[in-house]
């Protein structure tokens, strides 16, 4: 019996593949519909991401696989879908970061960031939500990811090295000379074997005390690493809810509002969505980081705020201080390729932020739109640096200046680009590509094959139920929805049916699509949901069944914010409790 069960271990990843595919067959035989065998493939590929039974990667194939046997759709258009405007995007912002990464100017912010934030788990973890959802106030979450998370990783290694080398530093000498340490690192096993002849009990409890601690310290930092990582991309999802411009379906429903309701007055502007979702942003982004820190860092605040410290911990952290100290000494002073990423990171920053604000007019409204369509996206302008990274020289040497002015006929050496395509060939994580291009084919899908409407023509009953309870169930339904389809497609899908359910039963529209807005953005269980969830799980740090368990509670906790805020603050700027003169299209509400 134990035999049959190793060997089903052994082959649980054949066995479950084998197994999801036949068990739910029945689904698309039994209803000949394109909208069950959809249904299908979402259910086969949802299972699969979560046991992992297939390389993620491989999962995402799959509609290229099955949406054109079953008559889904055609091949050509799902392979479109692999390399969308996003895709390029997320191409772009890691190149930006992989050319940090080269020159480890992120190292150098690192340190810096690491002196001013301090060492203490808590408010590391804070300082790193904060500055992620600011940004993604503001220009793309995928951007504000791949330009975060390796600044974060190098925050992590430096605090975990200066852990380790404080822990060394209290049990030898600081002062050894390097010769003696490689000397003692030869001649290390000898001395074990010695001991275990002699029986010396002394020498072996302190090699076992101090493998121990390496042991403890590295699962430490790799439970740390994953809560940093999971910090990064909620908080960049959650951040983009803040403003009108911040992510598309905030943008989706005001062009669905203005479509719907022409005599609306102009009600969701900038100035109302940000008075509205902003303080949404930050009680959630609050609440966020206490259950991270409750899951990585543990229940003893005090501690994890450093407020119980003992002496002996004070004194390795400003041990970590000085070992911080000097290694910022030891990268001298800025190289000019250092400074070249740098001002080209900038550069991209500020391309992103002014490309078109939504409060005025960008440089992309301006120069590029034509017709009301706009031709330059945030892919545009992160693929232009890019290009630029690859131009770009990494150095100019005054002594090939020299040789020029001498007449030297020596063979000058080409100094290499900023950024070279090995190292990017190496660093890229090209499965991530794929896997998102998976993510937007099965939401394609699901909307060629008619599924999309068919779950959004079943929430027409809702109208029987209290209001409250409408957005609470209407909010874990999107929220349900969105990690298996994008956010576009969900808002663009539910909008219109929740207006018209909301005008029906004589009530304010916005207060069924404003919960359906923001919950759009609250896909933090799966690594396809979206794309910030993607780059954090390219680390290779994560599991799927890491991101599902601490996602599920932070959607439950984004769902009873959603509601609170609706029945509060947002009251006084949109009259929710009415029912508006503008949306009384049919005249059946007097």
């Amino acid at each position: 019996m134990a035999g049959l069960w190793q060997m089903i271990l052994a082959f649980r990843k054949y066995l479950i593949t084998v197994f999801v595919l036949l068990l739910f067959l029945p689904l698309p035989l039994a209803v000949p519909t394109k909208e069950a065998r959809c249904g299908y493939v979402i259910i086969v590929m949802a299972l699969f991401w979560c046991t992992e039974a297939l390389p993620l990667a491989v999962t995402a194939f799959l509609p290229v696989l099955l949406f054109p046997l079953m008559n889904i759709m055609d091949s050509t258009t799902v392979c479109r879908e692999y390399l969308k405007d996003t895709n390029m995007l997320f191409i772009g912002g890691l190149l930006m970061a992989i050319a940090i990464e080269n020159w480890n100017l992120h190292k150098r912010v690192a340190l810096q960031v690491l002196l001013i934030t301090g060492v203490r788990p808590a408010l590391l973890l804070l300082g790193f939500m904060v500055v992620t959802a600011f940004l993604s106030m503001w220009i793309s979450n995928t951007a504000t990811t791949a330009m975060m998370v390796p600044i974060a990783q190098a925050v992590l290694d430096q605090l975990h090295k200066s852990e380790v080398e404080s822990s060394t530093a209290g049990q030898a000498s600081d002062n050894i000379n390097k010769a003696f340490e490689l000397q003692e690192e030869t001649t290390k096993p000898e001395r074990l074997k010695e001991a275990e002849e002699t029986g010396n009990s002394h020498v072996l409890t302190v090699e076992e005390d101090r493998k121990r601690n390496e042991d403890l310290l590295e699962e430490k930092h790799k439970k740390f690493s994953k809560g940093m990582s999971l910090c990064i991309c909620y908080s960049a999802s959650i951040g983009g809810i803040a403003t009108l411009t911040g992510t598309t379906p905030n943008l989706i429903l005001q062009g669905q509002v203005d479509e719907l309701f022409p005599k609306n007055g102009n009600v969701i502007n900038f100035t109302s969505w940000f008075s509205f979702a902003f303080p949404t942003m930050v009680v959630l982004l609050f609440l966020a980081w206490i259950w991270l820190q409750i899951l990585y860092l543990g229940f003893n605040f005090r501690k994890n705020f450093g407020c119980a410290a003992s002496p002996s911990a004070k004194a390795k952290e400003q041990q970590a201080y000085g070992v911080i100290k000097e290694e910022i000494k030891k990268l001298g002073s800025m190289k000019y390729a250092e400074i070249a990423v740098l001002v080209l990171f900038i550069l991209l920053v500020l391309l992103w932020f002014t490309r078109d604000p939504g409060f005025i007019q960008g440089w992309a409204t301006v120069l590029f739109n034509k017709n009301n369509i706009s031709y330059v996206t945030d892919a545009t302008v992160a693929i232009f640096v890019s290009v630029l990274l690859f131009i770009i020289p990494s150095s100019f040497s005054t002594n090939d200046t020299d040789k020029l002015q001498t007449g030297s006929k020596s063979k000058i050496p080409t100094p290499p680009a900023l950024l070279d395509w090995k190292v990017v060939h190496q660093k890229m994580p090209w499965n991530i590509v794929f896997l998102l291009g998976g993510g937007f084919a099965l939401a394609k899908g699901s909307e060629e094959s008619g599924l999309s409407a068919w779950l959004g023509s079943k929430l027409t009953p809702l109208q029987q139920i209290p209001h409250p309870a409408i957005v609470v169930l209407m909010s874990l339904l999107v929220a349900t929805f969105t990690e298996c389809a994008s956010n576009v497609a969900t808002t663009t899908l539910f909008l219109p049916i929740l207006a018209s359910m909301a005008e029906a039963i004589c009530l304010n529209p916005l207060y069924v699509m404003l919960p359906c807005t923001l919950s759009a953005s609250l896909a933090f269980m799966l690594p396809v949901a979206t794309p910030p969830n993607a780059i954090v799980f390219s680390s290779g740090q994560l599991r799927v069944i890491d991101m599902a368990k601490a996602g599920f509670v932070l959607n439950i906790l984004g769902v009873l914010t959603i509601t609170l805020a609706i029945h509060t603050w947002p009251s006084p700027v949109f009259e929710l409790q009415t029912f508006p003169s503008w949306a009384n299209r049919t005249g059946i509400c007097l």
